[in-house]
């Protein structure tokens, strides 16, 4: 029963269905070859009750928030801060797509929204100044990755929900591995500018400098009011998306001008859109971990890793090698979903704290967005950067190398992760 299940599940992930519909009709089939079908009966309530949580407010709360900074312009200005203020570098352009990345990270929380955005924005500007679009491409898929890593992160909000792990103390603890991972990715375009010899460009005057940050200085105030008013405790992390949405509306509004009345129904629209997609996938894993837990999988699994090891250092290795493996085959956030809940036993019987361990969950599973053959983010980068897959993927290895690296080390170093939460405490 349980292999036709499993068979049943690879085959579906191999024909390209979205995988909210494969959890869906793998448990289903599970419940008809088990011939529990007066568990059919309890589907819908399962479904809504993997819904029924006020921290998951945040999450469409914080998707309109970037919806109202685009129409804004406020995504625009931000990128013009950036460059003021190191395009005048080597490879100036690659380091503003980093920053760039790093200051939207602390307000979309979507690594996908996110290189969809810049791969539509910046890489036609690398292309004119002479950057190698492949680079550029892989640049902007790369910078992505901190969008689930620096706070708001819709991963650490559903991590914290399927963990009982407080979300505001997950949002201080990607502060550190996001800053961390900047440097690295700084790192990696310093060392192919001094292979390829670029050229820097006039530095620009201070006057320009301070006039870009004074524009800019409203659109700032959205990432400072979230991470303020949850370290000084002034709101909940799901209030604070609700403040965030209030302010990209004012500063787009009233400061900028950018945004109208009339732009508000497509912003609704865009919002409800993107939220409904997760919305079913996190209805549908909630189902499928039903099910796992109807098989005692969490319990057999967490036998199962126990009696490999006693160490906790081989445990987050093989760890971290299943979640990198995992993340090439399923998209994170279904993958967080389904396997917090069994890894939860496991990580208490090895003594390793939940925040340091979502924060590694997350970062390891965001970096399955660079990894075929699932990849969205390489897709999403290959299509709007107009590149060829095999060429963006050659690309993009320094920066996934480099990556890796990061993990490793927040994973042996763990008070790099929770050194700001200890702070507060």
């Amino acid at each position: 029963m349980v292999i036709v299940t499993i068979i049943i599940f690879i085959l579906l992930l191999l024909l390209r269905v979205p995988i909210a519909y494969v959890l869906g009709i793998t448990t289903i089939s599970y419940i008809i070859i088990s011939g529990s079908t007066n568990m059919l009966i309890t589907v819908p309530q399962r479904l809504f009750s993997g819904l029924e949580s006020y921290s998951l407010l945040a999450i469409p709360l914080f998707m309109m928030a970037g919806e109202v900074m685009n129409k804004g312009g406020i995504t625009r200005r931000l990128v013009q801060f950036a460059q003021s203020i190191v395009g005048h570098f080597k490879g100036g352009l690659a380091y503003v797509n980093v920053i760039a990345n790093m200051l939207l990270a602390s307000i979309i929380g979507s690594a996908t929204a996110q290189i969809a955005m810049m791969s539509r924005t910046i890489v036609p500007e690398m292309a004119k100044e002479g950057y190698d679009r492949n680079f550029s491409v892989a640049t902007t898929a790369s910078a992505g990755l901190l969008g689930p890593i620096i706070p708001p992160s819709m991963m650490f909000i559903i991590y914290g929900v399927a963990s009982g792990t407080s979300i505001g103390t997950m949002f201080l603890a990607g502060i550190m591995p996001g800053i961390l991972l900047s440097f690295a990715f700084a790192g990696v375009i310093a060392y192919i500018g001094y292979k390829q010899k670029w050229q820097g460009r006039p530095r620009r005057k201070v006057s320009d400098m301070l006039r870009s940050f004074i524009v800019v200085v409203p659109a700032l105030l959205v990432p400072v009011v979230i991470v303020v008013g949850i370290l000084s405790g002034a709101f909940t992390p799901t209030e604070s998306a609700a403040v965030a949405c209030a302010i990209a509306f004012i500063v787009g509004f009233f400061i900028y001008r950018e945004i109208s009345l009339k732009d508000l129904p497509s912003i609704m629209i865009g919002t409800a859109i993107s939220t409904s997609i997760i919305t079913i996938l996190i209805g549908m894993a909630n189902l499928f971990g039903w099910m796992l837990s109807a098989e005692r999988i969490p319990q057999a699994l967490a036998n199962w890793m126990t009696s490999l090891t006693e160490s906790t250092l081989m445990f987050l290795l093989l760890i971290n090698i299943l979640l990198l493996l995992i993340g090439m085959v399923m998209d994170g956030i279904a993958a967080l979903i389904i396997l917090v809940p069994i890894f939860m036993p496991v990580i208490a019987n090895f003594g390793i704290d939940p925040v340091h361990f979502g924060v590694i969950m997350c970062f390891n599973l965001t970096l399955g967005l660079l990894t075929p053959p699932v990849g969205n983010g390489l897709y999403i980068a290959s299509s709007l950067g107009e590149v060829k897959m095999e060429h963006l993927v050659r690309s993009i290895l320094p920066f996934l190398f480099i990556a890796i690296i990061t993990l490793f080390i927040l994973t042996y170093l763990p008070q790099l992760v929770l050194w700001i939460p200890s702070l507060l405490e």
